[in-house]
């Protein structure tokens, strides 16, 4: 099946951005370049169109993002080879199955994280010695969809010291709420700098992406604890049905 071309595609700026990691070979270098030119970027909320009772419109703007969007971009940046290729890995990633439904979109991160897992999109970081903390939630948040039962494995925030020199540059890391009915409530990526974990990400608070050490997030912000997955280095092609 063709798809029509996302709305709020600009295919020269995709190419230039591809064209500035075509010889990288290294999944973690290209998130860590192309994650870094949107720093600056405008925060938008809600940047997706559809909902229960409108038609879901698939968009690839690179004009302003939520942290999910910025996250999802990059991903797909990172994975492609050419303009075709980011939309295909785009469309893969935001939806289940690659289908350009509203009820089909990861609404929910963990769902999210659990498609992109089965895809073989991302994959668990091993954390030996680090506690997990697991819950079971209803998700209620989001208007028009039924609620969903969701298991919740996580780092609790007091271990996240420990889980710090885990983590790689371009891991993604998802902060797990303390409300009953959501399961995350923020994401971002994770830049190594020597010792220090820096994390970009799109921020509401600042009203664009940022980059800053994950200790001040953490202190900053009230949370049950962290999720991080690591991309997968695969061919950049996206092999997608159509």
């Amino acid at each position: 099946m063709k798809h029509a071309p996302p709305l709020g595609l600009s295919r020269r700026r995709v190419a230039q951005l591809l064209s500035e990691t075509k010889h990288d070979r290294s999944a973690a270098s290209r998130i860590d370049v192309l994650s870094r030119r949107f720093v600056g970027r405008s925060y938008q909320p809600n940047p997706l169109i559809g909902s229960a009772g409108t038609a879901e419109v698939f968009t690839a703007s690179l004009d302003g993002f939520d942290c999910v969007t910025y996250i999802e971009t990059i991903l797909a940046l990172a994975r492609a080879s050419n303009v075709d290729d980011f939309t295909e890995w785009l469309r893969k990633i935001r939806y289940e199955g690659g289908r350009i439904q509203w009820d089909r979109r990861n609404h929910y991160m963990t769902l999210w994280i659990l498609n992109n897992v089965r895809a073989g999109i991302i994959r668990a970081v091993s954390t030996p010695a680090v506690p997990i903390l697991r819950m079971e939630r209803v998700l209620n948040v989001v208007p028009g969809l039924d609620p969903q039962p969701a298991r919740v494995k996580c780092v609790p925030k007091r271990a996240v010291p420990r889980l710090e020199r885990y983590l790689q540059t371009g891991d993604l890391i998802f902060f797990v709420s303390t409300r009953k009915h959501l399961d995350v409530f923020h994401a971002g990526i994770i830049v190594r700098d020597g010792k220090k974990a820096l994390m970009r990400h799109a921020s509401r608070s600042n009203g664009f992406v940022v980059e800053q050490e994950l200790s001040e997030f953490l202190k900053a912000n009230r949370m049950a604890g962290v999720i991080v997955m690591r991309p997968q280095a695969t061919p950049r092609r996206a092999g997608l049905s159509h």
